[in-house]
């Protein structure tokens, strides 16, 4: 049975629970592993899952979501279209769709702003272009296997120059987005234009995956900060829980991962944080040191801080190297 939680309707009239299953194992695959998060998940309640050809585990995705039974309708199926795919959109989606296993996509986003072609990653200056990418992505509308289309780590300066060129306005922008990077001036933006910001890494992540070139030592975790703790011992539930049910309240669906069935269970259950909790959570991020992405992706050009070939300034985001504001 699904689990009872919101959910958020977007710009061209579609629908997407608040809460979802992201497929990310902290490295590309996972197999079997893959597998039985998304059958455990399922059990449970969880309709809506977020892969990415990047994950490289589409295909154990699809796979149990079919095996499931339940029926296609009600489930919410969002992948992503990577950087090798950015001069090649309707073949990469086509393979994707095609490792899913399933009549359609939900929502297909556009991973990141910068492709790459040929093993180099293309700069902002070279074709094709994202807006060239959009233009592609846009098409695929019309197939009929796809309801949606957006993009993810897509900042204010990259949305300002997509924008002119839309005749589809993006219905979402995936984003890093929890206490610590609330995103509070892309996500105001984003509201104005009629984008739903979804929040990923909402629980923050540790390193794991590909090792940072940026040192991770001391970065703060959301899980054991002491004002989530506070919050958890007034409502008697997980830290988890208080920052899942912070992100859906505030207006940004979430998209956390785990495999243990016990949390699985708690980060569904969604509670009503109280005025006075919510703007304490709301500036968190104030406090010296916590403005900040969680993220091990960081890395430097030039002395610059990058992230996959793009520095923060060709990216727009406001960071210093490692993730850190000034």
């Amino acid at each position: 049975m699904a689990a009872d939680i919101p959910a958020f309707t977007l710009n061209d009239g579609t629908k997407m629970p608040a809460v979802g299953m992201g497929c990310w194992m902290g490295g590309f695959g996972g197999g079997a592993r893959v597998s039985a998060m998304v059958k455990k998940a399922l059990e449970v309640g969880y309709r809506h899952f977020d892969t990415a050809s990047g994950y490289g585990n589409e295909e154990q995705v699809g796979a149990a979501l079919r095996e499931s039974g339940i029926p296609r309708e009600q489930l919410y199926v969002v992948t992503k279209l990577g950087g090798s795919g950015h001069h090649r959109v309707e073949e990469a989606f086509e393979e994707s769709l095609a490792k899913l296993g399933i009549e359609y996509v939900d929502l297909y986003l556009m991973h990141w702003p910068q492709g790459d072609c040929d093993g180099r990653t293309l700069q902002p200056e070279d074709a094709p272009t994202f807006i060239d990418t959009w233009k592609d992505m846009e098409k695929l509308l019309g197939t009929g296997k796809v309801k949606s289309i957006g993009v993810s780590n897509f900042s204010i300066k990259t949305l300002t120059e997509l924008l002119p060129h839309c005749k589809i306005v993006p219905a979402v922008n995936q984003v890093e987005a929890h206490p610590f990077l609330p995103q509070v001036e892309l996500k105001n933006f984003c509201e104005d234009k009629g984008i739903l910001i979804t929040a990923y890494s909402p629980l923050g992540r540790p390193p794991s995956g590909q090792p940072p070139t940026v040192p991770t030592e001391g970065v703060p975790s959301l899980l054991s900060n002491s004002t989530v703790v506070g919050i958890t011992e007034k409502y008697k539930v997980t830290p988890a829980q208080v920052l899942l049910s912070w992100g859906v309240q505030r207006g940004t669906p979430v998209i956390p991962k785990s495999e243990n069935e016990e949390r699985m269970r708690a980060n569904i259950t969604l509670l009503h944080l109280d005025e006075t909790d919510m703007k304490v959570l709301d500036t968190e991020h104030t406090k010296p040191g916590l403005h900040r992405s969680l993220m091990s992706y960081h890395s430097t050009i030039g002395g610059q801080g990058s992230v996959f070939g793009w520095t923060y300034e060709q990216m727009g985001w406001n960071l210093a190297i490692g993730g850190v504001v000034p």
